[in-house]
């Protein structure tokens, strides 16, 4: 009985909307409202209008996503690592909550290639900025369309556990600040990080940082707070302009 059930779930998915399949493959749960997902897999740049001549995007589901992501995260490594001091368990939150990481699963979920941008039209090549935030809108619309228990769930047997190794993240050194300032001070460096933009007083928004090496900008990031614009930035320097033997 159980089968034929699931093989007529399968039928009745096939026959609807393909966002409909995709998040239901994506998550294992059938999505009660699609608009929540068809607006978090909407950029600002698309430039969908409303009738009150507003525009639409996943800006605010992006919000929601980033809150429910640390909550989750927060709560594992809590459960998880019950003797640990409070400056571990941040640390190791910003080894999963990060641009860089969520850029990967982005990419790695197919979420990249969803996202509408530029004029409504898809392209197959977006930034790691405009991935991370794909993929925070994502949560929030399954936060707002499935509710916490669910969003838990998904983010613990789909998202951490085939993709977050714990234990290999307590030994890995993801200050990527720290070691671009020792390599700095290694090389006679003069290294300094400025805050480019920042949002206006009591509104929402990302903070972007620039790393100046004697005096010229050399990597700029942008994120959800100053710490962490600073290690995406520092970790793109590393990465991009001195590869992994200068450190």
């Amino acid at each position: 009985m159980k089968k034929l059930i699931e093989r007529v779930r399968k039928r009745l998915l096939r026959a609807s909307n393909p966002l409909v399949v995709r998040i239901y493959e994506l998550t294992g749960l059938y999505p009660k409202s699609i608009h929540l997902y068809e607006l978090a897999f909407t950029h600002s740049s698309a430039r969908v209008g409303l009738e009150d001549g507003l525009h639409k995007s996943n800006e605010r589901l992006e919000y929601l996503g980033d809150a429910v992501l640390d909550l989750v995260v927060a709560d594992v490594l809590f459960r998880r690592f019950p003797f640990r001091d409070e400056g571990f368990l941040t640390n190791m939150r910003s080894k999963v909550v990060n641009t860089q990481f969520l850029d990967t699963l982005s990419r790695e979920l197919g979420l990249d290639k969803m996202l509408q941008h530029t004029a409504g039209n898809r392209r197959n090549e977006t930034s790691k900025n405009m991935n991370a935030d794909v993929f925070e809108a994502f949560l929030g619309a399954v936060y707002l369309d499935q509710g916490y228990p669910k969003t838990y769930r998904f983010i613990c047997d789909r998202i951490l556990q085939p993709f977050v190794d714990l234990e290999e993240l307590t030994i890995t050194d993801h200050n990527y600040k720290s070691r671009l300032v020792e390599w700095s001070q290694r090389n006679g460096k003069k290294i300094s990080f400025e805050v480019e933009a920042r949002p206006e007083r009591g509104r929402q928004g990302k903070i972007t940082v620039r790393i100046l090496l004697d005096g010229q900008t050399v990597a700029k990031a942008t994120d959800s707070s100053r710490k962490l614009a600073e290690q995406n930035a520092a970790a793109y320097y590393l990465e991009h302009k001195l590869g992994q033997d200068a450190v």
